[in-house]
């Protein structure tokens, strides 16, 4: 959030991987462990909490990167209508979430937390009923410091009371920031809430908000179900690149039950071009990244909802598998000929061709770099045209694509290829 951030301290570290063999490919002759050195997840499941959530990453609408602090209940409301009218409801986003300055700027006489009269009449529980009765479920934010990025007050020390309100409104999921943080390492300050959260015996989601200051990929699996791994994303070209591969670089420690989350979809808002905005989407899916919508979905234009609502490439990212996909290799000038993959079940593989250079280019993917044997035969799905491009490719794929677009495909091998056979 646009707003001084109180005492940051950046540290960098590099990530030890150890192997882990998984039987994603139990027919390809050996070349499992060429898999598993490519799509490492060793990391991931060791801290994950276990309470039913977050089986795949969340996905819903959020209500910062468009709309900032200009929020009130008739624009949640409103917006709660459109995903269900667009069919975004059917498709899996479900989280309808609040961000910052829904409460009044001070506490009530009894410490508790008040949302902010002008703007949610009603209240926070009527809000919670309306998204109950579409199906849909409600978020609220908070902070885990003395006060909200926007200087609302925070939970920190409140952790108890404020986790019971948000419950007893029939709240969700809590988005929970880093700002004014007194210092207090995050490791000791998220801890809290996630254990007043339990407490309260409602099943709430909980975003961790840290920002990747403290590399939370490394101790929030025990703590919350999701976590930032970057700072806030802009709508700019510039900075989901470089928020892709900021996350890329954590990806052993993402699975079922706690995902790497590098910020919200900025996908609509303007600053990027139409194929920009379909590498963003595709990246995030294939990252299992959180599938949160920051547009204004009230007045979602045909492109846009054409993006979001690809079933296709949202199984992608909702696949039962829940390995991450990453960045597997890169070439061309200052390595914008990128290749990304990661392991999908039923045998099969999720590609994306993604050119970060500015012009047209020829982008090719090694059956050898995948992790599969050359002579193995792949049919490929184009995810986008929604149709075969191939059923019997051996050895690489290549194809054209634009400057700052990219290309999503299936791979799945030929059972003909088993070697049982």
């Amino acid at each position: 959030m646009a707003i001084v951030r109180a005492i940051i301290c950046v540290h960098l570290i590099s990530v030890a991987v150890s192997v882990r063999v998984l039987p994603l490919h139990p027919y390809l002759n050996g070349q499992e462990k060429l898999i598993s050195n490519i799509f490492d997840t060793s990391k991931y499941g060791i801290f994950q909490l276990r309470n039913g959530l977050a089986k795949t990453p969340q996905m819903g609408w959020n209500s910062w990167n468009f709309f900032a602090c200009d929020i009130d209940e008739k624009i949640i409301k409103e917006t709660a209508d459109a995903i269900v009218s667009t069919g975004l409801a059917k498709l899996g986003y479900a989280y309808v979430n609040i961000d910052d300055c829904w409460s009044e700027l001070v506490r009530d006489s009894k410490g508790l937390l008040v949302p902010e009269a002008k703007s949610f009449p009603s209240g926070i529980k009527s809000l919670a009923d309306y998204m109950h009765s579409k199906g849909l479920k409600l978020g609220i934010y908070s902070d885990a410091g003395a006060f909200t990025c926007q200087v609302r007050p925070g939970s920190l020390f409140h952790e108890p009371e404020d986790a019971k309100l948000f419950a007893s409104w029939g709240v969700d999921y809590l988005k929970y920031d880093n700002c004014f943080n007194l210092g207090i390492d995050p490791e000791k300050r998220y801890p809290p809430m996630r254990d007043a959260l339990n407490a309260t015996g409602r099943t709430i989601f909980y975003s961790l908000c840290e920002w990747g200051v403290h590399d939370p990929a490394l101790w929030a699996g025990k703590v919350g179900h999701s976590w930032r791994t970057t700072d806030d994303i802009n709508d700019s070209w510039a900075s989901m690149t470089t928020i892709a591969d900021i996350n890329d670089k954590w990806a052993p420690y993402a699975g079922p039950g706690g995902w790497n989350d590098p910020d919200m979809l900025e996908v609509g808002n303007g600053g990027m071009t139409y194929q920009e905005y379909r590498a963003h989407f595709s990246i995030w899916a294939l990252m299992k990244a959180p599938l949160i919508i920051g547009c204004d979905v009230r007045n979602i234009t045909s492109e846009t909802l054409e993006l979001l609502s690809n079933e296709e490439v949202i199984a992608v990212n909702q696949d039962p598998l829940g390995v991450q996909g990453r960045r597997v290799y890169s070439y061309g000038p200052d390595g914008c000929y990128q290749v990304w993959a990661g392991p999908l079940s039923g045998q099969r593989l999720a590609v994306v061709l993604w050119n970060r250079c500015s012009k047209t280019a020829t982008i090719t993917a090694k059956w050898t770099a995948l992790g599969l044997e050359s002579s193995i035969s792949v049919s490929i799905k184009d995810l986008w045209k929604h149709e075969y491009v191939s059923k019997d490719t051996v050895a690489s794929f290549s194809t054209r694509i634009d400057g700052h677009a990219c290309e999503m495909y299936i791979f799945t091998p030929s059972t003909m290829s088993r070697s049982a056979i």
